[in-house]
């Protein structure tokens, strides 16, 4: 038998046949032979066009913090949309840019080692002819972004590498003064802006000091957002999220600093998710304006720092919001803490015909803890705010104005503790002005607790409404309201508080299992004619020194109380 012993193949011939092979572009081929291994290039056969990888330094990229690098990187993307996609790598450096345009079946690649560093001056940044200005408020803010796309499909942002907007670059301290970029107003850059895409991806970057809004996706579907890190307090509306008229979104797993609305959803946004995300800003989390808002989900979410309104709704004649639930979240020191405004009927259209009365319904808010404050400084803003007074004292508030009627709104296991320090002057005004644009144009809410004017189908179960310090308004005010059941409802009053409860002109009330925290002079009052068929019915009101007083024509036989 012939001896096999020289042709073997020893592991130290495999090693080192593989320590000979080269990871270039060409593939290569290993082959056997008396000795062991030897590797041949083979050419490319084009089977991996769609997923070759486009380092931006190849394209003539320095990321050296100086040199402006937007040429290089926008040939690396045309090149990689031309080759039917694949990955644009931006390795490890600081890499000057203006606006750069994301294209089709890329994937933007940032190293964690890579920042992509917007450029000081303003002249380097252009509008988007493919995005338009003339959508009304919907699109009026601007065309402009450090990375956009517009019109694209199956495009991704990702990597742990960082964004970084430069925004106190474009921010004046001086009326009139332009600032150091030279543009100001909607002229300053996003730092991502998405217009008709689908199938859009953002994950694991850091976005950093934006010059406006961080993301602002604009008439997109099928968008996931993911383990986002938003750093934003450098100018007065750093927005977080801005969705317009977008369909299945989903963002998950973010944390979000920022000086302006974190989360805002206005136009048609439908099948929006939100989950698992952490939030802190000057104004409002989660802000819905105008358009048909429906089938979202809120949950499982932090919300920290927030002296603006966590959730606030402003739905404008012709708009409905529709199906939309919060649950599962953490409110610690906010201000608010829900707002939900109903517009004026009476607005017209621009036609000169009466607009369509907007629509508010079926409305929940699940599992909710909340700690109130006065508001103070946000921590890490580059400026000082200023608040009104109804930012100062606040409460939940849902506001209908006129014959606009909020429906079947609900709050189950919902605990608040509120500031306190409402006066007798505050608790004692009745005439609420009727507006529903900010949370704070009402003024100082007469209750500590909520506010409730034209609602019909309200459910409350397993709320619980405490004081941090004394408040002589009453924990709860129904003015106008149809269909209220409260089931299992807690409340601190105070002795010297005209009344712990407020009912104006309701009807068809339910109150059972209700229980007094402390001591009051009076658990109801009752006030206008229209009261009818309320009923309180069970639960311990021991600590009341009387049970009902009658105001302004209410009957006696419109309530009913039982032990």
């Amino acid at each position: 038998m012939e001896n096999l012993s020289n042709k073997a193949v020893t592991r130290r011939n495999w090693l080192g046949a593989i320590g000979k092979v080269s990871l270039g572009t060409g593939l290569v081929a290993l082959t056997s032979n008396a000795v062991g291994f030897e590797h041949k290039q083979v050419k490319s056969t084009g089977n991996d066009i769609g997923a070759r990888i486009y380092n931006i330094r190849d394209f003539g990229a320095k990321g050296d913090g100086k040199t402006l690098d937007t040429a290089a990187i926008q040939s690396a993307i045309d090149t990689c949309n031309k080759e039917q996609g694949g990955t644009v790598l931006v390795p490890a450096g600081i890499f000057v840019i203006g606006t750069v345009e994301l294209k089709s079946n890329v994937t933007l690649h940032i190293a964690t080692q890579g920042k992509l560093l917007g450029s000081a001056d303003g002249k380097q940044y252009h509008a988007s002819a493919a995005i338009p200005l003339d959508g009304g408020w919907t699109m009026g803010d601007g065309n402009v972004g450090l990375i956009f796309a517009a019109n694209a499909e199956n495009i991704t942002i990702e990597g742990n590498g960082t964004i970084d907007g430069q925004g106190a670059q474009f921010r004046s301290d001086t009326k009139g003064v332009l600032p150091p970029a030279g543009i100001t107003g909607n002229h300053r850059p996003y730092h991502l802006l998405f217009y008709q895409c689908k199938n859009l991806t953002v994950r694991d970057i850091s976005l950093i000091n934006s010059a406006y809004h961080s993301v602002r996706v604009c008439m997109c579907s099928y968008v996931k957002l993911e383990g986002l890190y938003i750093r934003g307090k450098v100018i007065h509306n750093n927005d977080g999220f801005h969705f317009i008229g977008s369909t299945y979104v989903h963002v998950s797993n973010c944390d979000v600093q920022c000086q302006d609305d974190a989360c805002a959803l206005f136009g048609s946004c439908k099948f929006v998710t939100v989950s698992d995300c952490s939030f802190s800003t000057r104004w409002s989390v989660f802000r819905f304006g105008g358009g048909e808002a429906e089938n979202i989900a809120v949950s499982n979410c932090l919300i920290y720092e927030t002296y603006g309104c966590p959730i606030k709704m402003r739905c404008s004649p012709g708009s409905r919001f529709e199906n939309i639930s919060f649950s599962n979240l953490v409110m610690r020191d906010v201000t608010g803490p829900i707002s939900i405004g109903l517009g004026n009927v009476q607005s017209s259209s621009e036609n000169g015909k009466m607009a369509t009365p907007g629509i508010i319904r079926n409305i929940s808010f699940n599992n909710i803890h909340a700690t109130v404050v006065k508001p103070v400084p946000l921590r890490d803003s580059e400026f000082a705010s200023k608040y009104n007074p109804g930012e100062e004292f606040s409460c939940v508030v849902l506001n209908g104005v006129d014959k606009g009627f909020l429906e079947h709104i609900s709050f189950d296991d919902v605990h608040i503790t509120f500031p306190g320090g409402g006066t007798a002057e505050q608790a004692a005004v009745r005439d609420v002005p009727k507006v529903a644009g900010e949370y704070y144009q009402i003024g100082v809410p007469p209750a500590y607790g909520m506010y409730a004017r034209n609602v019909r189908g309200l459910t409350l179960h397993n709320v619980r409404f405490t004081m941090a310090s004394p408040d002589l308004r009453p924990a709860l005010i129904l003015d106008n309201t149809d269909d209220v059941a409260i089931n299992g409802f807690s409340a601190q009053g105070q002795k010297s508080a005209e009344s712990l409860l407020r009912f104006i002109n309701s009807r068809d009330v339910l109150v059972s299992g209700m229980r007094l925290l402390t001591p009051v002079t009076n658990l109801l009052q009752a006030e206008g004619k229209e009261c009818n068929n309320i009923k309180i019915d069970g639960g311990d009101i021991s600590k009341a020194g009387k049970a009902l007083v009658l105001a302004s024509g209410a009957l006696a036989q419109a309530v009913r109380i039982k032990d």
